[in-house]
């Protein structure tokens, strides 16, 4: 009976359905992160045996071994991700142990990032349109979008990435959401010494790539943002790991990811400490696609490696039951984050293609 409650409530929880007329949620705000391409292996056994002490994938062998290593993989993923599993595992939600038959898939078949982040935003995929990660507005409207054309959430909606497509992902010219990515600089007449300090360092410290910035200034630009604009839905996008996993660098992407999850958790206690948002705010975490699983095909992704498009899902907030690692058989997708975002906070989701999704998953 037990198995079957839990079934029904995450069906409700990640589908968004709204089954009241009226709010019956404590959320009031939505801070949704996504990883990019953070493998679900990393996330739930810690650092992978194949490639933790390769030297052709770490700079120094060993060097990984005192801080990622140890034989339970229950203990490499705390030391990995000590935040998540002393923390979110304990009050929260986590999705997607596939070794308990606990799946959570991409809906889109494309497996790289545009589509990946397009489904988490819109709500479903659009294998039809969404076919590269050219800077193309999208033709979708993301639930970002919907919640900045209502009054309740006019103007109090941001988002801040690495990657510097993400104003085309969201659609910054039509949705008029202030996106600041890839080497963007913080605007306005009234920056905080802190955002004119970011604005100087990003100009001076360009990073690696000539398209994704390191995820400090994104962090620190959006944590920034919480403290003195207090948005009531905030999107942030850290990217280093994927651009570290495209090249075969597995040192750089283990110390990225457990640098990210440190900064989340600073997020979460940031916003614990404020009235604004203290135990009135849902934390959603995900990430836009998988990756392959040998010691080559790790560093990719796409349609053409079938484990690309597994993938997993985080929830934490007043509204989220502590039900910890999910170990329940089930599918879940992250199309699904879009409705399950209305559903916190008590509004129906506007997207045409709701109704079939719903009906097909609750038979």
């Amino acid at each position: 009976m037990l198995k079957m409650r839990l079934f029904w409530f995450l069906g409700l929880f990640f589908l968004g359905l709204n089954s009241f007329a009226q709010k019956t949620t404590q959320t009031e705000n939505i801070i949704l992160i996504t990883f990019d391409g953070l493998r679900w292996q990393e996330l739930f056994t810690g650092a992978d045996s194949l490639l933790v002490d390769d030297t052709g994938l770490i700079e120094t062998p060993g060097s990984l071994l005192k801080d990622f290593w140890h034989p339970d993989p229950q203990k490499r993923r705390e030391m990995l991700f000590p935040f998540f599993w002393n923390t979110i595992a304990q009050h929260g939600q986590i999705y997607g142990n596939r070794a308990y038959g606990n799946k959570v898939d991409n809906s889109n078949k494309m497996w790289f990032s545009y589509p990946g982040y397009n489904e988490i935003l819109s709500g479903f995929a659009d294998d039809e349109r969404i076919t590269s990660n050219s800077k193309i507005n999208n033709p979708n409207v993301t639930f970002l979008e919907y919640l900045n054309r209502m009054p309740e959430y006019r103007g109090k909606v941001m988002a801040f990435g690495s990657w510097d497509v993400f104003p085309y992902i969201i659609n910054k010219q039509r949705s008029g959401i202030p996106v600041n990515a890839g080497f963007d600089l913080a605007e306005g007449e009234n920056l905080t010494e802190v955002e004119k300090t970011l604005n100087r360092l990003q100009q001076e410290i360009r990073g690696p790539w000539g398209e994704v910035r390191l995820d400090p200034f994104t962090h620190h630009y959006a944590l920034e943002a919480i403290r003195t604009k207090k948005p009531k839905v905030l999107y942030i996008a850290y990217g280093e790991t994927d651009d570290w996993a495209h090249g075969g660098k597995y040192d750089q992407y283990l110390w990225s990811a457990r640098q990210t999850g440190k900064y989340i958790q600073e997020i979460w206690e940031t916003i614990q400490k404020d009235p604004h948002y203290k135990d009135k705010t849902t934390l959603l975490i995900g990430v836009d696609h998988g990756r392959g699983i040998t010691k080559t095909s790790w560093k990719g992704h796409g349609e053409s490696i079938p484990q690309a498009g597994q993938i997993w899902l985080m929830a934490m907030g007043p509204d989220t039951p502590a039900t910890g690692e999910m170990k329940m058989e089930g599918q879940w997708n992250s199309s699904m984050v879009a409705r399950t975002v209305f559903k916190l906070l008590g509004l129906d989701y506007p997207d045409p293609k709701a109704a079939p999704f719903v009906k097909e998953m609750v038979k």
